[in-house]
């Protein structure tokens, strides 16, 4: 009888699929970045900040991982679009995306939001994800036939957001946007879901903190689990969201909060 131990290939949830990822160049993009190509992905990291983007690019070469750039600013549609054709023309074709990049402006009532600021907002965070999903539904579509969408929303727009009103909108709108696109492209194969991530350790908490230096104790307080996430536990459920695990899930906003809106 043969004793020899036996051993097995690791699983990994994103085994050579084609991954593009927005605003890859620090917090949670970065952290998907750098877990998805852990878990078999080729990754293609698009942000505005070039000096970001080669950096973790080449941490993730460093670690045995498979990664490209591409300068992208979610405010220019024509910088969206060849971004996600720059994934389809380095690897033939793209297999799922991660809709992460947004941008923050500094908490404020609503009757006195700037107006500029709101328009900022409109165009970066929900505008740029639309686009960003229209061409990668056509990416997806004209090469792989099927595949998967992910959107970083917020748990700041599951319910009223009296110091981010205009910044919780547009994830709220967001999440329409997810759901809309989940009926549309279902038939195709396209499963499209959000998350919506509670208190993370990123710049742009820090900034918010900067503004609010209560929210920290407040946010840990409302939070069943007593902490904030670390942004590896966020990639963690794009990544099983984008994954083949989730083959019967989209359409779904995922809190991943800590249990703070439960």
């Amino acid at each position: 009888m043969d004793n020899t131990p036996t051993t097995t290939a690791p699983i990994v949830l994103l085994a050579d699929k084609v991954a593009f990822i927005t605003g890859a160049g620090r917090g949670i993009g970065a952290a998907a970045a750098r877990l998805f190509a852990r878990e078999g992905a080729r990754v293609v990291l698009a942000a505005r900040t070039e000096d970001q983007l080669k950096a973790m690019t080449e941490e993730v070469r460093a670690s045995g991982g498979t990664a490209d750039y591409v300068v992208c600013d979610l405010a220019d549609a024509d910088s969206v679009r060849a971004a996600v054709q720059h994934a389809v023309d380095l690897h033939g074709r793209l297999d799922v995306a991660f809709n992460n990049g947004a941008a923050f402006t500094p908490p404020t009532p609503l009757d006195l939001v700037p107006e500029a600021d709101f328009d900022h907002l409109y165009t970066v965070n929900l505008k740029g994800p639309w686009l960003a999903m229209t061409a990668e539904v056509a990416a997806i579509r004209a090469t792989s036939g099927t595949g998967a969408i992910v959107n970083n929303s917020s748990v700041g727009s599951l319910m009223g957001n009296p110091r981010l009103p205009a910044y919780g909108a547009m994830k709220r709108a967001l999440n329409s946007l997810t759901e809309s696109a989940a009926v549309t492209y279902g038939p195709e194969g396209i499963r499209v879901n959000a998350i919506a991530p509670g208190n993370t350790a990123t710049e742009m908490m820090d900034t918010w903190v900067s503004h609010s230096p209560d929210l920290p104790d407040l946010l840990v307080a409302s939070t069943p689990l007593g902490r904030g996430a670390d942004p590896s536990e966020i990639a963690e459920a794009a990544a099983w969201l984008l994954s083949d695990r989730a083959s019967f899930v989209t359409g779904t906003v995922l809190r991943v909060d800590g249990g703070a809106r439960a």
